[in-house]
């Protein structure tokens, strides 16, 4: 019996050693290097013309108005005369920081002086007075939250950071709405219990990103500090973020990139680096793949929304790998996103076409800092 058992043995030893000398090792997938996207004066002057052209097109115009009566129906440059254009309010906003962005990086951008005048006609100290009661009406003072409340804050922001006269005179028109928004955050975010993980408007980590931006650049000590631990709050225990679930149909936004994005923001860089390894550990592997969202059919107004989730997939993976060599390989994922949907937004259809050029501009910046 004991010989039966030695023999098995030297057997199953022989069997094993067998298998070890035939298994042949994964070949090293070859990495694609894709091409650095850069904002030169060539592509700043045609990202210009997309804002340009819709800035005040009024119609077709998606208000999102919560009516009160007969009163409230009114045409949307009487509602709102700074930002009617470009199909809805955020989209008019964001057009309008495209704009200042675009001047801010290209003095010499074409058309410049006539550029300038149309914000000033725009982002008048009268429009905005308008704007502001728009959002103290009784119906509508959660308008916009918190999606077009980031871009305006956003805007804001632009503007503080641009060092010239019509910048200045541009702040103190928008400064009454800008504290109105700021104020707004400030006085919602203790009430919202739970954060929204949506990939669209509604995203909570999107909008706390771009808000406390501005607030790090004004120093505005309270809104910092608001965003900062609701930050904390809704996303400090997460842990293996289901980003293969990405995206839906209609994204425009990777809720798992934007929360670690705004917790790059949140945190200290030691802190950062233990808490994405537990949230996306995937990401440090430098043969992560994350594939770009396809779009079937760019005239249709809500799955042309997978070019923008390219563009801001890009610039929160620039964000994540910022100052962390580790993480340094997302960069060209983030490239190959830009590069795929770039092409695309100039002779887009105003479904697209009415917003895109700002989530352009915005990825571009991000390879730049």
């Amino acid at each position: 019996m004991k010989r039966i058992l030695s023999l098995s043995l030297v057997i199953l030893a022989l069997s094993c050693n067998n298998t070890k000398e035939k298994k042949v090792d994964t070949p090293t997938p070859i990495i694609e290097i894709a091409p650095k996207p850069v904002l030169d004066l060539a592509h700043a002057n045609k990202l210009a013309k997309l804002p340009l052209h819709c800035m005040n097109i009024e119609y077709p115009n998606r208000l999102s108005q919560t009516l009160g009566g007969d009163t409230d129906l009114k045409a949307p440059h009487v509602l709102h005369p700074a930002f009617y254009g470009c199909f809805d309010w955020h989209s008019s906003v964001h057009g309008h920081w495209s704009l200042v962005s675009l001047l801010k990086q290209f003095p010499d951008i074409d058309n410049a002086e006539d550029i300038k005048q149309k914000l000033l006609h725009n982002i008048s100290k009268e429009n905005i007075e308008t704007e502001v009661a728009y959002f103290h009406g009784e119906h509508n003072k959660s308008y916009e939250r918190t999606y077009g409340w980031a871009w305006l804050l956003k805007l804001a922001e632009e503007l503080h950071t641009w060092d010239d006269k019509t910048a200045r005179e541009l702040e103190n028109n928008l400064q009454p709405l800008t504290n109105l928004i700021a104020a707004k955050y400030i006085e919602f975010l203790p009430r919202l219990n739970y954060p929204i993980r949506a990939g669209d408007h509604p995203n909570t980590a999107f909008g706390l990103s771009f808000a406390l931006d501005y607030a790090n650049t004004l120093n505005d000590t309270i809104l910092k500090s608001s965003i900062e631990k609701r930050a904390k709050d809704f996303y400090f225990t997460d842990v293996n973020c289901p980003i293969t679930w990405e995206p839906s149909g209609t994204d425009f936004l990777s809720p798992c990139l934007e929360e670690a994005a705004l917790m790059k923001r949140v945190l200290t860089k030691d802190e950062f680096v233990i808490w994405i390894d537990k949230f996306l550990p995937q990401l440090k592997d430098k043969n992560f793949v994350l594939e770009t969202g396809k779009v079937s059919d760019r005239k249709d107004g809500t799955l042309v929304h997978l070019d923008g989730v390219n563009f801001s997939r890009a610039w929160n993976l620039y964000k994540i790998s910022e100052n962390l060599p580790e993480y340094e390989h997302l960069k060209n994922i983030a490239n190959k996103h830009i590069n795929y949907s770039l092409p695309s937004i100039f002779d887009d259809s105003y479904e697209g076409g009415h917003w895109l050029g700002s989530f352009a501009i915005y990825s571009l910046n991000s390879t730049s800092k």
